[in-house]
């Protein structure tokens, strides 16, 4: 049986295919996901060291890459 991606799963892919996405990009790719959700999924992904978070001085943007 196949198992569904984990909302951790798919950003992770995301961030892989686009090198330097947003949140921003990650909500308007997946409207099924609610933005908190996706806040909260890349906080803990930054936390377990398998996301960076790099803060911008542009617009304040979030850009996330992998390690």
């Amino acid at each position: 049986m196949l198992q569904a991606a984990t909302i951790g799963d798919r950003i992770l892919e995301l961030v892989k295919e686009i090198h330097g996405c947003t949140l921003e990009e990650i909500t308007q790719r997946f409207p099924d996901l609610h933005w908190y959700d996706v806040y909260i999924e890349v906080e803990r992904l930054s936390r377990s060291g398998k996301l960076r978070l790099i803060h911008t001085s542009v617009l304040s943007t979030i850009v996330l890459r992998l390690p």
